[in-house]
């Protein structure tokens, strides 16, 4: 069995450039709506260079999925059983937050995705991010039926979360219109997030 030849520099420099082409056009057109043409032109490369890489948009496409999931979902896998249950989640709310000012290209990405249906990462929305949060829920469950936080459905809070925090990136242009600015402005990212935190910890605190 041949050993993979190791990559140069050049060539992580290059995939490094492609990728990042990518996301901002997929970002901006969706996967249907993007072309290998429009990629190249981005990263400034010729098409057949992109192509000696990355054999489709497709290849492209995919790994972008899969390496954003893996941070996408770190922040709900950080959700501690043994911590505060208000402040577990509230951790959780900040951490989305932060990263829809952080990646709201990523962002983007994800929602384009699952407006389509989820075509090729139904497979892991079926497994890996199901089971993720039937395990979150249970922990959350669980500090319900102790009175530790209200009642409520866990899954549901968990969209909740994901629609409330992702909004801010999705749905960028619309916020700087209505708000005067985005949270990548730090004002406002405070106050969203100072927002968010007052709207789960009335949703949630025990009486």
């Amino acid at each position: 069995m041949q050993t993979p030849k190791r990559r140069t520099r050049i060539q992580r420099a290059n995939e490094k450039k492609i990728l990042e082409a990518a996301l901002e056009v997929f970002s901006q057109n969706g996967f249907r709506g993007s072309t290998i043409d429009q990629i190249a032109e981005e990263a400034g490369m010729s098409k057949p260079n992109l192509l000696y890489y990355f054999k489709s948009k497709q290849d492209i496409h995919e790994t972008l999925l899969s390496r954003l999931l893996d941070s996408w979902l770190a922040p709900l896998r950080e959700l501690s059983e043994d911590g505060d249950p208000l402040e577990e989640i509230l951790n959780y709310v900040r951490r989305k937050t932060e990263m829809a000012r952080d990646f709201p290209r990523e962002s983007r990405l994800f929602a384009n995705e699952i407006v389509q249906g989820a075509p090729r990462i139904k497979p892991i929305l079926e497994g890996e991010i199901n089971d993720l949060v039937l395990e979150k829920s249970k922990i959350m469950d669980k500090w319900m039926h102790e009175g530790r936080i209200k009642k409520v459905d866990p899954r549901h809070l968990i969209f909740s979360i994901w629609a409330t925090t992702q909004h801010y990136a999705d749905f960028e242009v619309q916020v700087k219109v209505v708000m005067g600015q985005g949270i990548d402005d730090p004002a406002q990212f405070e106050a969203t997030k100072a927002y968010l935190e007052q709207l789960f910890t009335s949703l949630l605190k025990a009486d």
